[in-house]
């Protein structure tokens, strides 16, 4: 834990764009150790507390209402865990929380994929999802699929997540640079979500935070449309986060909206974090668990269905989701095709 307290300010939005119909995105602001996941002025402006904060984001994808189910499950399932299991849990320490949230994010999957099995309507259905987790003076991010985020320190942004999708992986070999890949017809290719696979792998890694770093977690609505550049000149713009989360989507919008945008953007100060200019690097940090945590025995998933959804008809979202040999077959047909 940090030596003083830590002050987070935080607001999020999401917003449909311009050509869908309808919204498959949710997001989540809460304060943990008070239970209270809102938008309301306490939650707003906040001190972290024993128990931490969570801010998440989920895009939904599939066929009929699944999207947006698939979405929600994933927020309900990983805040009710942490409300439930981690709050309850003995031991209180930064390597117990990170392992609580991963353990939350594989829950959501195995209910996601249990749930989409026992009702055909929903199959295939699934949500990328970027959890962002605040113990002290550290932010733990777990992702599974594309949704980013970024840390904006000194007004310029980091992206601190790493895609799981093809063009990152085309991007590592060196077969791709990063402004093709952005170019790339192939973009929206992921490698995994939560829910069509029983199993995930959960991208765990951390930041350590300094005054001033500003966190923005999104979905690739945002992204897609946004630069990073743009996103660390807009934080410098507005130091106002509701005017910020505006601002980043209307600039998405601008330039057609094409997807569902949403936004969780948090600024952290007070003296339990480092000076400016004296913390660790930004980056994408991986987060490795102790051998005793990452071979605890998971908590039972919680199988129950959530209300009924109404169905909706209309298009699907174009994604795809690759794994195993599919993937090396996709790489071997694209390097064929450039």
């Amino acid at each position: 834990m940090s030596k003083g307290p830590v002050r987070v300010s935080v607001f999020g939005k999401t917003d449909v764009g311009r050509t869908r119909d309808h919204n498959e995105d949710t997001f989540l602001v809460a304060d943990l150790s008070t239970q209270n996941a809102t938008l309301q002025p306490e939650v707003r402006d906040h001190v972290v507390g024993p128990r931490g904060s969570l801010f998440l984001v989920a895009d939904g994808m599939g066929g009929a209402a699944a999207g947006e189910v698939a979405s929600a499950m994933a927020r309900d399932a990983i805040y009710g865990h942490l409300t439930t299991t981690w709050t309850e849990d003995s031991q209180n320490n930064a390597q117990r929380f990170a392992f609580r949230i991963k353990e939350a994010v594989e829950l959501a999957n195995q209910r996601i994929n249990a749930y989409s099995k026992e009702h055909p309507e929903h199959r295939g259905m699934g949500t990328t999802l970027t959890a962002a987790g605040i113990y002290g003076s550290d932010l733990y991010l777990c992702q599974v699929g594309d949704s980013r985020g970024y840390l904006v320190r000194n007004g310029e942004a980091t992206q601190i997540t790493k895609d799981q999708s093809l063009m990152q992986r085309l991007v590592d070999a060196g077969e791709l640079t990063e402004e093709e890949a952005e170019q790339s017809e192939r973009r929206n290719i992921i490698l995994q979500a939560l829910g069509p696979d029983p199993r995930i792998k959960v991208d765990l890694t951390y930041q350590p935070l300094q005054r001033g770093d500003v966190l923005v977690i999104c979905s690739d609505g945002l992204s897609g449309q946004v630069k990073r550049e743009e996103i660390g000149a807009l934080v410098r713009e507005s130091p106002d986060l509701v005017t910020l989360c505006s601002r980043l989507i209307d600039l998405a919008n601008s330039r057609g909206g094409p997807d569902n945008i949403t936004t969780v953007a948090a600024r952290f100060d007070g003296p339990g974090l480092a000076e400016p200019g004296t913390a660790a690097p930004v980056g994408h940090q991986t987060y490795a668990l102790s051998e005793d945590e990452s071979t605890t025995e998971p908590v039972p998933v919680y199988t129950g269905s959530p209300a009924p959804q109404p169905l909706d008809t209309r298009q699907p979202r174009a994604w795809v989701v690759l794994t195993g040999a599919l993937l090396l077959f996709a790489i071997v047909l694209y390097l064929a095709l450039r």
